[in-house]
């Protein structure tokens, strides 16, 4: 089998394991703001705890969607084509999530942000399930022909694999946010984030290892199993850690836990990067549906450049927003003047500060 192919698969595998883990707790937190939160400073506490970094978690999303693209672009056009309608749901819930976050605060007024609250965690448990679903298809399978062309309605990638996948992603983002608000809190929130670990770890973490079993069974691969053991341990890490209030080794382990279920996913699939449900001589693999060695070989150049300033960048934003936080640290919601006027150069008006 081919060096650079091979290489790309674990390298777009490793990007999707990333954005799962970084923007798995952001989307998690965005779920809370209407069902954790209890007052307008809880929930701007909540915001703030991810403020300085979701937008620089979904670079991870962008580079994997490239990176398969670009290295497998028969496994893009089938993936994708076969699933308009969910993307189109997953990216209008990207955009409202995002807009939300900036215009949140711009108005000093309760039904306006009630509103952005609404579209934060709507938008948050949208995006969470259908990305799990696309990610559960791709590593299942969907309806596609001999020219890789999806069979069926549009609703044909619609199966329990797609609700499983849905619900294992918006499972772990839920509790990896619990596990991150423990981490970054201080106070009743610290507390009641911590409470969230302990209670719903299990049926939280109970779909992604279903369908880690579901796939390891159509496949039957030794190594897989002992991920998905391994995978086990680590969920039982992170309960004992929380019940010891140990909030950074619970975040860590609960890291682990999808880093070895992941992997054993992909693990099980190699070499096929999309099954084919009416043929198996139909499936896409990493060597029928990947791009030319030449452009594999620029690809591989540029990573390697790229990626460790991507990492470098995160890795520095984190520490700098290392401090835990606590709503005695937010400011009350109060009105300014704008810094700048109209043509005649007075300020007219006030804007509203504190939503964020």
């Amino acid at each position: 089998m081919d060096f650079l192919p091979t290489l790309w698969f674990i390298l777009i595998a490793v990007l999707w394991t990333g954005y799962l883990f970084l923007e798995g707790f952001d989307l998690g937190v965005g779920m809370l703001m209407k069902t954790f939160a209890r007052d307008e400073k809880e929930r701007r506490l909540l915001l703030n705890t991810v403020g300085p970094v979701w937008d620089g978690n979904e670079v991870w999303l962008i580079t994997a969607g490239g990176a398969t693209f670009a290295a497998f672009p028969f496994w893009y056009a089938s993936l994708f084509s076969s699933l308009y309608i969910p993307l189109v749901f997953v990216l209008l819930a990207l955009i409202f999530r995002a807009v939300a976050f900036e215009y949140r605060g711009k108005v000093h007024s309760d039904i306006w942000r009630r509103t952005w609250d609404w579209a934060i965690a709507v938008g948050s448990f949208v995006a969470a399930f259908g990305i799990g679903a696309m990610l559960a298809l791709t590593t299942t399978g969907l309806p596609l022909n001999a020219n890789g062309d999806r069979v069926g309605g549009p609703f044909a990638w619609f199966t329990w694999y797609a609700v499983l996948g849905g619900l294992a992603l918006v499972g772990f983002c839920l509790l990896q946010a619990g596990a991150f608000l423990a981490l970054k809190t201080d106070g009743a929130v610290r507390h009641r984030a911590r409470r969230l670990v302990g209670r719903w770890l299990v049926p939280a973490l109970l779909p992604m290892a279903a369908w880690a079993i579901a796939v390891a069974l159509q496949n039957g691969k030794a190594f897989s199993w002992a991920l998905i053991a391994a995978a086990v341990l680590a969920a039982a890490a992170a309960w004992l850690a929380n019940r010891k209030d140990r909030e950074g080794l619970s975040f860590l382990s609960l890291g682990a836990f999808l880093v070895l279920g992941s992997t054993a996913i992909f693990s099980a699939t190699f070499p096929v990067v999309l099954p084919s449900t009416l043929n198996s001589a139909w499936n896409l693999t990493v060597t029928n549906a990947s791009s030319s060695a030449y452009t594999l070989g620029l690809m591989t150049i540029v990573a390697a450049v790229g990626v460790p300033l991507v990492l470098a960048y995160q890795a520095w934003t984190y520490w700098i927003f290392r401090k835990r936080i606590s709503i005695t640290h937010l400011p009350d919601p109060h009105d300014f003047a704008p810094a700048v006027g109209p043509a005649s150069g007075t300020a007219k008006g006030v804007a509203a500060a504190g939503g964020a």
